[in-house]
């Protein structure tokens, strides 16, 4: 088993309990954790035989930019729904931070999810 760990990727997006949050983008922090397997890069050194991590931060992004939900929660779930689309994707692990809404204090949100055998 590989893993791929993307740590601090900033995405501006429109998320947010209250409505006003919704209305304006604002910095969103992400870790993302997937789990694959990584022999067949491993054995051929080609990009293509493995997971491309750039590829996996732009649809970070694209989600974060072109949703709109009102809980982290949900905005985790969509996050691992596009990390699954990957059919070599085994696990994942996202946690989500909004910083600078409370005062100093970040609240963030881990969600994770396993491909059922």
């Amino acid at each position: 088993m590989a893993r791929i760990t993307l740590r601090g990727v900033r995405a501006m997006g429109r998320h947010g309990a209250d409505a006003p949050e919704r209305g304006r983008s604002q910095w969103f922090e992400l870790d993302a954790v997937v789990d694959f397997d990584g022999n067949a890069g491993a054995r051929s050194d080609v990009l293509g035989d493995t997971l491309d991590y750039a590829a996996l931060h732009r649809r970070l992004l694209l989600v974060v930019a072109t949703t709109s939900f009102s809980l982290l929660e949900r905005l985790a779930s969509a996050l691992l729904d596009a990390l699954f689309e990957d059919s070599r994707v085994r696990a994942g692990e996202i946690t989500i931070a909004k910083p600078g809404i409370l005062g100093g204090a970040t609240p963030s949100v881990t969600f994770s999810r396993r491909r059922e055998p």
